[in-house]
């Protein structure tokens, strides 16, 4: 994969990582959607689920499948930040990565090197921002505290990303420290996503609300929330 433009490098990098899962996993995503606006890489994943994960999660077992994925991308993400950083020029700092096993769907967010800003950092101002980020806070209290600082953003027309830093408690900071962080993460995506009224934030946004992932940097204490959305 060499630098192209934007729409033949969207196309390559769809087609690396429709092949990176499919080698590792059995079966790949039918569709990998691509949104690259620095610092964000986007890659959103459809009808992503292997055989023996469709076993699990039809007998409800979302918390296997979703340790064995968390296992699985502490493996292949150094080769992702890699091949993107020679291939495409891409400097992925972090990664974070979420799914929503029920409807075979699954977000992978890349993060660059934020050091050096530029015209492309900067996202411009959407209708009712000042409320949802309200709402967010609200349900960021129940679940832990609310965030030190939050930011909302919206990647293209399908895609808000919500950065929240400075959320984690000190109880949860201290489990970590004693080696709980694969439970602790699993139940607080559950928590989070149980206490997320979606028709509410439908209803600030004006959108339906198709996909919602969340994930954290515990050392970093920051958080990722996606909405896959789909335009009225």
């Amino acid at each position: 994969m060499r630098v192209l433009e934007k729409k033949s490098l969207n196309s390559e990098i769809a087609g690396y990582i429709g092949k990176l899962l499919r080698d590792n996993f059995g079966k790949g995503p039918t569709s990998v959607y691509i949104s690259i606006k620095k610092p964000f890489v986007s890659i959103y994943l459809k009808d992503f689920l292997a055989p023996i994960e469709r076993l699990l999660v039809g007998q409800k077992n979302y918390q296997k499948v979703e340790e064995t994925r968390d296992l699985m991308f502490e493996e292949l993400i150094p080769e992702m930040k890699a091949t993107l950083r020679v291939s495409a020029d891409l400097h992925i700092k972090n990664f974070y990565y979420d799914w929503s096993l029920e409807n075979k769907t699954g977000v992978l967010l890349g993060v660059m090197d934020n050091s050096k800003r530029s015209e492309d950092h900067f996202y411009p101002e959407f209708p009712n921002k000042e409320m949802l980020e309200e709402e967010m806070i609200k349900v960021s209290e129940i679940a832990q505290k609310a965030p030190d600082h939050l930011n909302s953003m919206y990647l293209n027309n399908r895609t808000l990303v919500m950065e929240r830093k400075g959320i984690l408690t000190e109880l949860e900071k201290e489990l970590i420290r004693e080696g709980n962080k694969e439970q602790l993460l699993l139940s607080k995506r559950k928590l989070e996503k149980r206490l997320l009224d979606i028709k509410v934030f439908e209803s600030i946004l004006g959108v339906n609300i198709k996909d919602v992932f969340v994930d954290w940097d515990f050392y970093l204490d920051i958080s990722y929330l996606i909405f896959i959305v789909k335009p009225k």
